[in-house]
Parts: C-alpha cells; structure tokens; sequence
C-alpha cells in the first residue's frame, strides 16, 4: 500500500517535512488498525477525520449553527497541525 503514496514535494526539495508530512502514512495506519502509532505519526489524523465525517454528513443533514462546528474544528485542525510541526521542528535545531 505504502507504493502507491505521494512523495511530498518540500521534503524532496529542500530537505525537510512539510505541515502535511505524515498525513497520508497515518491514514495507512489507521486503516490498518494501528491507532496510536498513526497519532503518533500525525497526531491531527483524528480531529481531520471528524472534520470530513462532519462534512459529508452536514452535506445530506443541516444543522443549525453548522458553520460554528467547522470552523471550530477546522481552528482546532490548524492548532494541533502546527503545534505538532512546532514540535517537530523543534527537536531537529536542537
């Protein structure tokens, strides 16, 4: 499975991850049923799976105030992104 995954550009060009590195070996992870290791590759994995569950199911059901839940976990999407990054980042200039 892991053949058919899309090489990330930045890494490739200049040497180091991307906001979005992970993401695709974590949805691997999850489909195969290895939950924390594929938090632990991307821990944003679970909160964007809600997101496009919410989505899809906001596509055939309307919610009242619907607009406040997406952008809420969008905002919390964001958050964990970078702060996951950050932390990332952080380990490779010490």
């Amino acid at each position: 499975m892991e053949e058919f995954l899309l090489p990330c550009l930045n890494k490739q060009l200049f040497g180091f991850d991307c906001l979005g590195c992970g993401a695709q070996r974590a949805l691997v992870l999850v489909f195969q049923g290895d939950f924390f290791s594929a938090f632990k590759m991307y821990p944003a994995i679970y909160t964007i799976l809600l997101l496009l569950a919410f989505l899809v199911v906001n596509l055939f059901i309307k919610f009242k105030k619907d607009w406040y839940v997406k952008a809420g976990l969008i905002i919390l999407n964001a958050i964990i992104i970078v702060g996951a990054y950050a932390y990332k980042v952080s380990f490779l200039f010490n």
